[in-house]
């Protein structure tokens, strides 16, 4: 669980709960994250400690700097949504009398008043959140492998290791998923400059950290 509270990790989990429309979204997103981290961990972790080989220093210098390249990409992104797209952000009631809030862009229209504003909601599965934790896995895999190496003395406690690694990062995630939507979810009833102004903060410490990597 302090695993997720790296700064890479925090940068790329806020980018991607800030557009959560839930808390049940952003625990949903989180939760992903840390499985497609864990995948990662498992399978190249698994086979650097049956092998007892670690993969290069340039390929793992390569490995980060993909990652950095990554929340660089989502960084600007988030950036975009909000130049590019206007999106702004409306409390929203269902026949069911439920009520939620969710973006809304107004691209390409002349008028605020002329939209629509009838939106469907998602369920599909979020493997974009799912690509960005393999991506984290892959580049986190040998220093994770390094310290198993240095405190195990058999592969089957190794896997064990990895393995409860990966359950605290899958939980880790989640809950900081939660601790970033709330502000930013509480910010969008009517604050939409101020729900903007995060997600912006966000998008711009995402660019500064990716190009803290590559650099």
């Amino acid at each position: 669980m302090r695993h997720a509270l790296e700064v890479d990790h925090l940068a790329a989990v806020a980018t991607i709960s800030s557009q959560t429309k839930s808390l049940s979204s952003a625990i949903r997103h989180g939760a992903v994250w840390g499985l497609g981290h864990t995948i990662t961990l498992s399978i190249f972790g698994t086979a650097m400690i049956a092998t007892e080989q670690l993969v290069s220093d340039r390929l793992a210098y390569y490995l980060e700097f993909t990652v950095g390249l990554m929340l660089i990409g989502l960084g600007l992104d988030l950036l975009y949504r909000l130049l590019k797209k206007r999106v702004h952000y409306h409390v929203h009631q269902h026949s069911d009398e439920s009520r939620h809030f969710h973006a809304h862009s107004h691209q390409g229209e002349k008028l605020h008043e002329s939209s629509s504003h009838e939106h469907a909601h998602g369920s599909a599965f979020p493997y974009r959140t799912l690509c960005v934790g393999l991506m984290h896995g892959m580049a986190g895999s040998v220093a994770l492998t390094l310290l198993t190496l240095d405190v195990t003395e058999s592969f089957g406690i190794g896997l064990i290791y990895l393995l409860l690694f990966g359950l605290g990062s899958i939980v880790g995630m989640a809950v900081l998923s939660v601790i970033i939507a709330i502000p930013i979810k509480a910010s969008s009833k009517g604050l939409t400059w101020m729900h903007n102004g995060l997600q912006a903060t966000i998008g711009l410490a995402t660019v500064f950290v990716g190009i803290l990597i590559v650099s």
